[in-house]
């Protein structure tokens, strides 16, 4: 299986779903840098890792010693304290579950693969990327660069998107610790009564997410294979149920001519070479340009539901029936918003080691 990322930092990720432990190792971190392990843990809750049926933060096995990284890798455990029966999946080899990496992980591996409740396909191995991205958003912000990111959209429901052009700092901090992460709390409020509702009705709700990065420098990435977004995209794109990715204008950018599309530059007040309008998103030719990078990432409603579904009995080829799924997360789009600034912030990392004076 392809779970190591290698980008000058490199990840691996480990664990499975129903497994004992979950969790990480991260080679090439700067050393000498001092990790809050409070402000990890604060990040880690926001992925909901404290809630029951989650893994919980275990321990630190290398790469630390007095909060401060080493130099050798940065390895985490994290205990999987809510494993659930072995009987629980026992029909999962041959029901495949719709929207599910069940059938395409037996083809794969020749059906060898972990089926409990998802196995190496599941979703708590964001949990360890988690980690990694709020290791590295903490060396990101020692240098002044911030990212955050907020509901965009639930089911067509739609939050105050970020100014692209002037979105700030403390726009960022101001959302981090809201429990639903949204701009216009009024929107917020009509999300959660529409989730609520397709909860009651057995269904699940997908949405969009928007991130926004400051004050990260012009002149970080490269062109074509080892541009900034191609980095970021690889990894958003390592994360369940996305299902599109933007940046800037985005879509948008199909309706426009090329004077509308275009952003202009100017030097302001202090000497800061910017541009008026902001619809590249804040990298040109896979290059940062100084501007606030801005992206949105789409998320289909989780393929786990309440209801009964259809499914291929693989032993005989025979249609059968897939009972409801009871106590359904109804939509999974908020806690995958630190899961985004978290591949974000390791993009950025790792392609701020090559900018002068760094580290």
């Amino acid at each position: 299986m392809s779970s190591i990322w290698n980008n000058r930092i490199s990840v691996s990720v480990f664990g499975e779903a129903q497994g004992p432990a979950i969790g990480v190792t991260i080679d090439n971190l700067p050393p000498g840098e001092y990790i809050d392990t409070e402000q990890i843990s604060q990040f880690m809750k926001r992925c909901g890792t404290d809630q029951e049926g989650r893994p919980a933060l275990s321990q630190v096995m290398s790469g630390m010693i007095n909060n401060r990284t080493t130099g050798s890798p940065l390895c985490v455990f994290i205990q999987n304290m809510h494993r659930q029966p072995e009987n629980t999946f026992s029909q999962l080899n041959r029901l495949p579950r719709p929207g599910h990496a069940d059938y395409t992980g037996t083809l794969r591996y020749k059906g060898f693969n972990d089926i409990r409740d998802g196995g190496h396909f599941t979703e708590k191995l964001t949990t360890p990327l988690c980690f990694a991205g709020a290791v590295c958003g903490q060396i990101l912000e020692r240098r002044g660069i911030y990212t955050g990111a907020h509901i965009a959209e639930i089911h067509g429901i739609l939050d105050k998107p970020f100014s692209h052009t002037h979105v700030t700092k403390e726009d960022i901090l101001s959302i981090r610790d809201k429990h639903f992460p949204v701009i216009q709390n009024t929107q917020g409020k009509k999300m959660q009564t529409d989730i609520k509702a397709a909860s009651e009705g057995g269904e699940t709700l997908g949405g969009a997410i928007e991130c926004a990065s400051v004050n990260v420098p012009a002149g970080i990435g490269s062109p074509v294979f080892h541009g900034l977004e191609t980095t970021i995209a690889q990894l958003l794109f390592a994360l369940p149920d996305i299902r599109g990715l933007e940046f800037g204008a985005g879509f948008q950018s199909a309706k426009m001519t090329g004077s509308q599309s275009n952003d202009s530059f100017y030097v302001d007040d202090h000497g800061h070479i910017l541009t008026r309008s902001n619809n590249h998103g804040g990298i040109l030719g896979g290059i940062s340009s100084g501007m606030p990078i801005i992206l949105k990432a789409a998320f289909r409603p989780s393929a786990t539901i309440g209801k009964a579904q259809q499914t291929i009995n693989l032993s005989n080829l025979q249609s059968e029936t897939l009972d409801a799924v009871p106590d359904i997360e109804a939509c999974c789009v908020p806690k995958m918003i630190p899961c985004v600034e978290s591949a974000v912030n390791l993009a950025l990392l790792c392609h701020m080691l090559d900018y002068p004076h760094f580290c």
